[in-house]
């Protein structure tokens, strides 16, 4: 396939997606993954596409069908007790994406951390390999690392969009900047030019704020969302999953998305 026909796996006709990330096993002990298969299952009908580890690619590659499959290549870890904060470490690459047909990959780039340049570096060498291998690479960006929301300021979320489109991302995943308006974060995705996603992160265990910032990333012009914990940890993971693939793909607003949570 070409890298235009494995795009068209995650970004539907009207130029947008939504992802659902199930690639925290490696990262963090969360809870709500222990049914793989019947988790794509259920999500299946609102969902896009999927990013998952290694091991479930090979797994689960019938449940995930015809839906996009996106290899997580990294491992990204955050600080957990007196380890030290290696931040993401390259684990995978075109080779095992082609071998479990995966449609795209991707990767974290960490800016201002203390392993920049490794994580620069490995970055790099991925998006070096899917050019020849056709295979588009997401990149997930955040400044200093994972689950630093004060960090994640206009200014730094701006950085580091650019600099991971600059480096050759086909799509670039981020955080909505934290207390951003849709104007500010509009001017981020403007200066970008691949398409921009946004991440969830922790489940916040509020409906109507998370379909607000994603009312607001799309209105801004996001191309779309990779939504993991909010959406798998939610009470009724099928119904958050539609309410946000309405507001993506059917530009609902807040209220109408809220009726069928």
């Amino acid at each position: 396939m070409t890298k235009p026909q494995n795009l068209s796996h995650f970004l539907q006709s009207d130029g947008r997606t939504v992802i659902v990330p199930i690639d925290h096993g490696t990262a963090i002990p969360v809870p709500g993954m222990e049914d793989t298969g019947g988790l794509i299952e259920s999500l299946a009908p609102s969902a896009d596409g999927f990013v998952v580890n290694l091991g479930v690619a090979q797994a689960f590659r019938d449940v995930i069908g015809e839906k996009g499959l996106c290899l997580r290549t990294d491992c990204y870890k955050p600080v957990h007790g007196d380890n030290p904060d290696e931040g993401a470490y390259r684990l995978y690459g075109a080779d095992e994406a082609s071998e479990v047909g995966a449609h795209a990959m991707m990767n974290m780039l960490y800016l201002h951390h203390r392993n920049e340049a490794d994580i620069f570096r490995e970055c790099a060498e991925l998006i070096a390999e899917s050019i020849e291998a056709e295979i588009p690479v997401i990149v997930e960006t955040l400044p200093f690392g994972i689950g630093r929301p004060d960090d994640y300021t206009v200014e730094n979320i701006g950085f580091a969009a650019r600099a991971a489109a600059e480096l050759g991302a086909d799509i670039v995943k981020t955080a909505y900047p934290t207390g951003a308006s849709a104007e500010e974060f509009k001017a981020i995705v403007d200066s970008v030019f691949v398409p921009v996603i946004i991440l969830g992160g922790a489940a916040m265990g509020d409906d109507e704020a998370l379909l607000s910032m994603v009312r607001n990333a799309i209105d801004a012009g996001a191309a779309g969302i990779a939504v993991g914990r909010n959406v798998w940890q939610h009470p009724n993971p099928g119904k958050i999953a539609a309410a946000l693939a309405a507001v993506v793909h059917d530009d609902a607003s807040v209220e109408s998305a809220m009726k069928l949570v």
